[in-house]
This record gives C-alpha cells, sequence and structure tokens, in this order.
C-alpha cells in the first residue's frame, strides 16, 4: 500500500496556486531545490509526470490537475483536524442542561458522538427539572439547555429552537389497576413540569384524584406507580421498563409537551455550535423513529 505524504501533497498545492517553484517555496518557507525534490518524489511515487516543465513557467499535466483536487482536501482535511486537536478554542467545557426524563435515549448517543469528534472539549452535564434549568440558564450557568414544556420563553437571550413534540402518556404498573379508582391516585413530582397540565385534564374531565406521592424523587415515583399504588405521566418513549402504557382506559388524552432547545446567542463558539447541532440532529432521528413505531403500531392494530 502507498501512502500520500501531505507535506509533499502541500508543496504541490503551492506550486498549483503560486505558478511557479520559486514563489512556492517562499510560501512554504523551504529552498527552491527542497519543493522540487518533493514535487519530484510525489512523480516518482505516482508514476506519472505532474508537471509540465516545457515552458518558461509551471504548469500542471492533466494528471496533475486531476491529482489536484485530491490534494487540496487532503491537505485542508489534515489542517483541520489538526486545528480541533490542538488550537485553544477546541479545548475547554460546555454546560449542558437537560431535564431528567429525556436524558435517554438522544444525550448520551450525542455526547459519545461529540467527544470522538472533539476530544478536548468537556460536557458538563446537568440533569433536573425544566424551571431549575430555566434558571441555571438565566444565571449563565449553562451554555444550552433543553427544556420540556407546551410552548417557547421567547423573553430569554437566547435562541429558542423545538426539536421536536412528543405526547405525554398514562403510565401504570403492567396489568395493574390503579387507573381505575376514584380519587385516582396520582404519583407526580411536586415540581414536575407536567403536573398543573395533568391536574388540570383531570379536573377538566370531572376526575377526583389525590396524591399517591409527596416527593421530588423519580425513583420514588417510579416505585410506587410499579406498585400499583398509582399512576403516574411520562413523554412518550421515556418510560422505564417497570411500567407501561395505560390503554382502554377513561383518563383524559394528555397534551403534547416540546422539546426545545436554549443557546446560540451571539457569535457562540463553534463547539458549542457543532454540539447543539448534533443534539438537533438527534431528536430528528428520535421523532422520525417514533413516527415509525406509531405507523407500525397502526398496521398491526388494522
Amino acid at each position: 500500500m502507498r501512502n500520500l505524504d501531505v507535506t509533499v501533497l502541500r508543496s504541490f498545492v503551492a506550486v498549483a496556486q503560486t505558478g511557479g517553484v520559486t514563489r512556492a517555496a517562499g510560501f512554504l518557507n523551504l529552498t527552491q531545490s527542497a519543493v522540487s525534490m518533493q514535487l519530484k518524489r510525489l512523480e516518482d511515487l505516482m508514476g506519472v509526470e505532474l508537471i509540465d516543465r516545457a515552458g518558461r513557467g509551471v504548469s500542471l499535466t492533466a494528471a496533475g490537475e486531476q491529482l489536484l483536487g485530491y490534494a487540496r482536501r487532503m491537505v485542508a482535511l489534515n489542517d483541520e483536524a489538526f486545528a480541533r486537536l490542538t488550537h485553544a478554542d477546541y479545548a475547554g467545557e460546555i454546560a449542558l442542561g437537560v431535564p431528567h426524563d429525556i436524558v435517554y435515549p438522544v444525550i448520551p448517543r450525542v455526547l459519545q458522538r461529540f467527544s470522538a469528534e472533539m476530544p478536548r472539549m468537556k460536557v458538563v452535564l446537568s440533569t433536573t427539572y425544566t424551571r431549575k434549568l430555566k434558571r441555571q440558564f438565566a444565571n449563565g450557568e449553562l451554555a444550552l439547555m433543553l427544556t420540556t414544556e407546551t410552548g417557547a420563553e421567547a423573553d430569554l437571550d437566547s435562541r429558542v429552537q423545538t426539536l421536536t413534540e412528543i405526547p405525554l402518556r398514562w403510565l401504570g404498573a403492567p396489568g395493574g389497576q390503579a387507573h381505575r379508582q376514584r380519587p385516582l391516585k396520582l404519583a407526580m413530582g411536586r415540581v414536575c413540569v407536567f403536573r398543573a397540565g395533568v391536574i388540570g385534564r383531570l379536573e377538566g374531565a370531572g376526575i377526583s384524584w389525590e396524591n399517591a406521592v409527596d416527593t421530588d424523587s423519580d425513583r420514588t415515583i417510579e416505585a410506587t406507580t410499579s406498585a400499583d399504588l398509582g399512576v403516574t405521566a411520562m413523554l412518550e418513549g421515556t418510560a422505564p421498563q417497570q411500567l407501561s402504557e395505560i390503554t382502554g382506559h377513561d383518563l383524559p388524552p394528555l397534551e403534547a409537551h416540546k422539546v426545545n432547545l436554549y443557546g446560540l446567542g451571539r457569535s457562540p463558539a463553534e463547539p458549542v455550535v457543532r454540539l447543539a447541532e448534533m443534539i438537533a440532529e438527534g431528536y430528528a432521528t428520535l421523532g422520525q423513529s417514533l413516527s415509525n413505531q406509531v405507523v407500525t403500531h397502526q398496521v398491526v392494530s388494522a
């Protein structure tokens, strides 16, 4: 296997761009003989003439013109990789806030992908409720923030992008009966952003309810619900394995919530922009996956 030397390709590109070995040598801070030797090495390796030396100036042969496009891309890719791994702009930390219930499945894949592309950048992940994340973001503690909400906070000093919209679903213990009890025992956190909307839907449907737990702990809510001591509501596709969607019930339908991305204010750093792009791409893929699941379910049901 033969390998092209990027240093030699850089000299070749410089000669093609400047139109002469002497000017290329000055541009590269090399001697004229060094550049000439590199061009000869490249021609020997390729087994073809790349430079037409018949005239007074330097011009490319047909083979040289064909190689030039490849050489430019290889030199550019080399410089990009070197810059990403060594430049100060690509080293540091990015604070990312994500509601705990939408960490999976998108965020771990994004973190893995981002780390591979920018290994000297560290993403500091903060997971909590949307309300607390908004306070942290307003205080400048987060560079990027995801939220789950029915709208978007236009007054936040940031650009807002809605990545997807996911419906809330009623969840309970597999084969459980808690959803039939009245008053309905509701297991939701005190500061859960979904709580007010869920209660509003229940009261609008004339369904009495009471708290099954008084907690902010997700594990407590999951344990209570999986024990069939209450029901809860979560975004579609985020339920833990020990809970299942309640079907064939008389509970009111729940509203959908937007997953919004806040950040990218004035002149954001390139790593922040790239992380935001990866998050958006991740949710686009998730949305397509959920759409396919709905279509498959409808076909099977039919």
